[in-house]
């Protein structure tokens, strides 16, 4: 199932960077959200991604959104990378891919790594943009517009 805009989230389960609990249905309601699959951990662009995500949370934070990066890195690898590069935002761990396959963010490059996909979720839990490029610089830009158009 690949979702689309419109489409209402599934609810998710997941350990975050410090090995808590994290569970979707804490946020839906609550808030807008930014969730965005990446590849890898420590790799050129997903380190950008990252770090441009970092420099411009307070920018979301203030629109009152939280931002979500997933990988299927483990917990242990998401605390060197968010501690390596002060990420404020939450990691969550994927190791088997459950939530890349709720969301349909299926392998792309041969079936090896993960696509390069950003969702913009409403405060009800509804997709309301889908950003799927490997250009990573893109995602925050194009996520922040969406949630300006959302809360303003």
């Amino acid at each position: 199932m690949e979702l689309k805009v419109g489409d209402k989230i599934p609810n998710f389960k997941a350990k975050d960077t410090n090995g808590n609990d994290f569970d979707s249905q804490n946020l839906v309601g609550q808030k807008p959200i930014v969730i965005y699959f990446y590849p890898k951990d420590n790799t050129p662009i997903c380190t950008a991604e990252a770090c441009s995500f970092r420099d411009q949370y307070e920018d979301f934070k203030d629109l009152g959104a939280e931002v979500i990066g997933i990988s299927n890195d483990s917990i242990d690898s998401h605390q060197k990378f968010a501690k390596q590069y002060q990420l404020p935002f939450i990691l969550l761990s994927d190791p088997d891919k459950k939530i890349s396959k709720l969301f349909g963010v299926s392998s792309g490059l041969f079936g090896i790594l993960h696509r390069r996909v950003t969702f913009v979720i409403d405060k009800n839990g509804v997709v309301q943009m889908i950003f799927d490029s490997m250009l990573a610089q893109k995602h925050i830009s194009k996520a922040l517009e969406t949630i300006k158009r959302l809360v303003l």
